[in-house]
Parts: C-alpha cells; structure tokens; sequence
C-alpha cells in the first residue's frame, strides 16, 4: 500500500514539528512517530534554550562559549550562523505562543548554565522542552496541511538500492524517495513516497543501561542512514549528563536540571567537600564532559554509586518557584531539595554526532535532510554546550524548509519503487531472544564504552557486539516485523559506529576520554 506527500517528516521532537510547520504553508507534510506525537527528547529538555538577549551578553560571547566547549571540533561557520540567527528563530517559536518566563518589569529571565559566561537561557520554569512541545503539537494538529502517523514506524528509506541498483559509500548521487513504514497497530508496512524526506529521529540513550533519553530514543535514524550509505560522524562523543537523579530501578532516569547549578546549586562528594574546584577554575559550572568525568573519579576514589547536589543553602520559596518540576519529583521520592542533598550520578543524555550535514541540513543523501539529535551540523563538535541543542533544531529547521521548498517543484514521486516485501517470514514466537540481546547490548556499550574508555575495553566491546549483530540479523531476515526487532537492529547498528569512531580516535578530547591517549595540552582559544 502507498502513501504519497510532499515532504515526509520522520519524528516528532522539536526539530520535526518545527519543520513540518513551515513546510506546511508550501505542500503537504506526513509526519511519522512511532508513539505518539509529544513522546520525544524534547518532552524532557529541562533547562532551556541559548540565545543572546539582554547586554552585557554578545554574539562573540555565545560563540566563543561553544568553541571552548567544542574542544576544537566546532565548525566556527555553523557556530557563528546558529548564534546569529538564534534569537529571530526564538522569536518564531514566542510568535506561535511558546510562554517563555519573564521578569516582573516584561523582560525575559535569563538563566545560566555550565559553560556560559552569561546568563542567556530562555526558559519555561524547569519544563521548557515540555511547553515548548506541547505549543508546536497543538499548531500541528491543527493545521490542514499536516497529516499525523502514530504509531507508525519507519524501517528503512527508499533509496535506488530499492530499484536494484548497487549503492556504495562512494556513490555520488544517492537519492531519498521515502521510506518504509510499518502500522504498529495494524501490522502493515506501507510505502511512504515523498519528494522530500526529514530524519528528525532524536537520540539514542536507549544503547546504554541508564539514560535521560525515553524509550522512544534508540538511534533509528542514524541506523537507516548508514545503512543506506549516508554519511555518519563524530558518533564517539556521547553525552553524558553529569546529574540525573540517582536511583537504578528507574528508567529514564530522571534530569536534574544543569540551570539548578546555574542557580547556585553545589556539587559535594561524600565526605560533603566541593569537590569540582579540585578539576577546574569554573567548579560545578563547569562545562559537562569534565563535570560528568570529575563525578566518574569521585565514585572510583570513594566506591560509591552517587554524590550530592546540594541546594540546602539557596532559598526555599525561589527554588520551589524556579523548579517545580525538580522539587515535586524528588519530593514523591523522599528529598525535600530545600532541606536535604540530592544523590546524582552522570547517565547518558545526548549524541554530539549523527548524520552529517551541510548548512541546510541537506545530507549527502539528495532529498534527505537530518535535524535535531539526530544530524551532525558542527556545532556542538566534541561536547555541547548546554542549552544549544533545542536552538540548533529551530535554526535548521528554517534553514531546511528555505532549501527545500525552493526544489518543490522540480521533484516528483519514484513510482518504480516495489512495496514491502513479506516472504519468507514468520512471527517471533520466542520475545526473549530480543530481550537478552538488548541487555547485553546495553551492558556492553555502558562497561566499555561509556565516561572513560580505553583500546583494550573497545577492542572487547567490538568482538561482543558483532557476535549480537549476527544474531540479529539472521533473526530480523526470518521474522515479521515488529517494533521491537527494528530497534534491536538500529541500537546494534549505533553501537558499531560509536565503538568503530571512538576507536579510531587517538586522543582524549571532549567527551571521548580514553586512558591510552594523553588529554591534549591546551584547550582550543
């Protein structure tokens, strides 16, 4: 069965509500999730988004800010474009009735995060990435254009390997003509033709034991890209949140807010000292990867699961007001935050890496775009600075729909492509086949590939992975498709390409640390 749209939207974060918003005023948009709508990383973005303001603060601050949390990475041509042009896309975002905190006098109430020399973070109290996805959901659902699949799952997309033609890395003019879908609900995989097609996908935390990211987040679009021989990069620089909220029987694991440091909040280990001026000047504001690896040593020195954030010493009233959302979900789990200290550990937050693409998010696959997580712009190179992933998503975005839409016209739907093909398999009779998988799967990247690496650590988790990349395989030829074996599949595929990147990186710099290789001497200016 076939389905034909103008532009194909797959997920539904920020980035691909934002693009499917503009998109719709040119053509007709289908949007793919496989849950539903609001079931995305953005849904959790505590914080906040970056954007130059209010003076003291300047675009050369903001700028030089994320090169220094880059650690050399950056490209200085996206960062500059994202910083400029960071405050007209917020301005979209308050002009469709996104709700931004403000101060008694009307002006916006900046927050600061680790890594910021100025207070720059537009914030909705500590549930911004929920308001801000809740007001894009309520435009989308409401606009004529827009067309909404849930519970719909993208397999892989339509390239002309589909027309029998061979495709290999060095093919120059691969083109996306749309992808395979599957109806969860109805167990049918239809054709999605599109003219142009979006991977907004999000993250893929889900690869490792403990995660901010929900359950949705399991490197699907990364996984369909490279297997249709797009380009991935920078996949070794993992982020790991360096305070979520510890408890191991919870998943996700609950986020505490980096603006609560931003606040005034102090890092202490267990013997109450603060600890973070012992690894840099810039204590618990530090930027993530060295907090999250200061963290990582505390706990090898002390042997201990968590240290404390604590927040006794700040205002009640101002940090009940500031962060709701903090103070009511530590409250249902016995922590007055205004009275005791809270046990964090660091857990896996974000991809720094992803889908290569140019400025207007255009991938080296014709016709496809990546925004989001899911995309490598250069931005972020080997950390991100807080606050900057919900900005990158709305500057590309814009970017995105300005590029495409101006192709619209020249474009048509691949009517040769063949409908999914259903032979030779069979329901899944044994579910624990898939279950243990994904906990080896998740044991192996979190032992071996998770704050501080090493070869011989990489070197195992490669020989343990290829070992569940062939068993999956030969079970995903053999059986019918399900949610379930297509993320197993895709966390296998992210898993390769981040063990892959991290061992062909000799040296330690931003978030891939690895004891054989010596930290670089200096930080980039």
């Amino acid at each position: 069965m076939r389905k034909r749209t103008d532009f194909l939207v797959i997920g539904s974060g920020i980035a691909g509500l934002t693009f499917a918003l503009k998109a719709a005023r040119f053509g007709k948009v289908a949007i793919v999730t496989k849950s539903i709508l609001d079931d995305s990383n953005t849904k959790y973005a505590q914080g906040g988004i970056a954007a130059v303001f209010s003076k003291p603060d300047n675009f050369e601050k903001h700028i030089k800010d994320t090169l220094i949390a880059g650690d050399g990475i950056c490209n200085e041509e996206v960062v500059r474009m994202v910083v400029q042009e960071a405050p007209a896309r917020i301005q979209d975002l308050i002009e469709i009735g996104v709700p931004f905190d403000k101060k008694k006098d009307g002006t916006y109430d900046l927050a600061k995060e680790g890594g910021h020399t100025e207070h720059r973070i537009l914030h909705a109290k500590d549930k911004t990435g929920e308001v801000i996805e809740n007001t894009l959901i309520s435009r989308v659902k409401n606009d004529p254009n827009i067309e909404i699949f849930e519970h719909h799952f993208a397999i892989e997309i339509l390239t002309q390997h589909h027309l029998g033609i061979e495709v290999k890395r060095s093919f120059p003019d691969i083109e996306c003509y749309g992808a395979y879908v599957a109806d969860l609900n109805e167990k049918i995989v239809y054709t999605f033709l599109a003219k142009i097609t979006v991977m907004a996908t999000g993250g893929l935390g889900n690869a490792y034991q403990t995660t901010t990211n929900p359950e949705v987040a399991t490197g699907d679009g990364v996984a369909m890209v490279y297997r249709a021989k797009g380009t991935i990069e920078n996949m070794e620089f993992i982020q790991f949140h360096p305070t979520s909220l510890y408890d191991p029987e919870k998943r996700p694991s609950f986020l505490i807010t980096e603006a609560l440091r931003g606040y005034g909040a102090i890092l202490r280990n267990m013997a109450g000292e603060q600890f973070m001026n012992r690894y840099d000047s810039r204590g618990s504001l530090a930027p993530r990867d060295i907090v999250a690896r200061a963290i990582d040593n505390e706990l090898k020195i002390w042997g201990e699961d968590h240290v404390w954030l604590d927040c006794t010493h700040l205002d009640p009233a101002g940090l009940r007001d500031h962060f709701p959302n903090v103070y009511e979900h530590c409250l249902k789990r016995g922590i007055d935050i205004t009275k005791d200290k809270i046990p964090v550990v660091p857990c896996v937050h974000y991809s720094c890496g992803g889908i290569k693409v140019d400025t207007d998010g255009q991938s080296n696959i014709e016709r496809l775009y990546a925004l989001g997580e899911v995309s490598s712009t250069g931005l972020h190179g080997a950390n991100r600075l807080a606050s900057n992933s919900l900005v990158e998503a709305v500057v590309y975005s814009h970017r995105a729909v300005e590029h495409s839409v101006k192709r619209l016209k020249e474009l048509d739907f691949e009517e040769k492509l063949p409908d999914w093909d259903y032979k030779g398999t069979t329901h899944l009779e044994e579910m624990v086949l898939i279950t243990q998988s994904l906990k080896e799967l998740q044991l192996i990247m979190s032992n071996y590939v998770g704050i501080v690496r090493s070869d011989l650590r990489l070197e195992r988790a490669m020989v343990r992975l290829e070992i569940l990349y062939r068993e999956t395989e030969s079970l995903y030829k053999r059986s019918l498709i399900s949610k379930q074996i297509c993320e197993l599949r895709n966390l296998i595929n992210v898993g390769y390409l981040i063990i892959k990147m991290a061992m062909n990186r000799k040296e330690s710099i931003g978030l891939h640390y690895s004891i054989d290789y010596p930290k670089r001497t200096s930080s980039p200016k």
